[in-house]
């Protein structure tokens, strides 16, 4: 049975529709990339499997005994948020909250989990400094941790390496591999369709033209096909630019 169904799912938000009639499904061990034009509603879909908003219509199916406490979260970061004071083991920690319940303080078994995905990104070193003053690719090591600490299922991530320099994305990418061939599920959306072709075992397209499948069918596709091109037209027209 698959972690994650979606069923002629609609979203949109103000009752503006941006999608509508999606189905897909995620199973366990899958790496979904998400790709698609700006503006397509790849983050919207990324809230509303979150359940942080209300799908216009249809239905998300939650199933083969996860729960939704269960999926760890990595959304796209503001400025206000890279600014914040907190130390890393205070925002790794965060990440437990969820299964704090109605504790008002964290157990000793979510300082072991703390201390244990902290290792897991290489950031043990880094517990006592602030957040604010870690280059961006430190950052989402702590964030990744964090979301660690929430689920040891599933990971949802919105574009993870968004403003990282070319190394440190490929560090990135390396880590999100790692996780899922340590039987992590990952959901990521992403604007580099070339990572999620490397990457990926299934792609959902979503825009004007709606497709899922493995990214080998992907490639076949017209829907593929296009956004591929258009891809690489805007890629030489910026190097042309530079």
């Amino acid at each position: 049975m698959a972690l994650i169904t979606v069923q002629n799912l609609s979203l949109g938000y103000d009752s503006h529709v941006i999608v509508k009639d999606l189905n897909f499904s995620v199973s366990a061990g899958d790496y979904l990339c998400i790709v698609g034009e700006n503006g397509s509603g790849k983050t919207t879909l990324m809230k509303t499997l979150l359940r942080l908003r209300e799908p216009v219509g249809g239905q998300i199916v939650i199933g083969d005994g996860l729960k939704e406490t269960e999926i760890g979260y990595l959304p796209q970061q503001t400025i206000v948020q890279k600014d914040f004071p907190a130390s890393v083991k205070e925002i790794v920690l965060s990440g437990c909250l969820g299964r704090c319940g109605l504790r008002p303080f964290y157990s000793r078994e979510d300082k072991r989990l703390a201390r244990e995905n902290m290792e897991r990104m290489g950031i043990s070193s880094l517990s006592s400094r602030s957040y604010r003053d870690l280059s961006g690719g430190q950052q989402q090591r702590v964030l990744l941790a964090r979301a660690l600490c929430a689920t040891g299922k599933v990971l949802l991530l919105d574009e993870p390496v968004a403003g990282l320099d070319p190394m440190v994305t490929v560090e990135m990418y390396d880590l999100i591999e790692q996780l899922n061939k340590e039987g992590i599920t990952v959901i990521m959306i992403s604007h580099d369709v070339a990572a999620a072709l490397r990457y990926a075992s299934h792609i959902l397209h979503i825009g004007d033209t709606v497709f899922f499948g493995t990214k080998e069918e992907y490639l076949k596709s017209d829907a593929g096909s296009f956004f591929l091109m258009q891809q690489n037209r805007k890629r030489d027209e910026g190097e042309q630019g530079s």
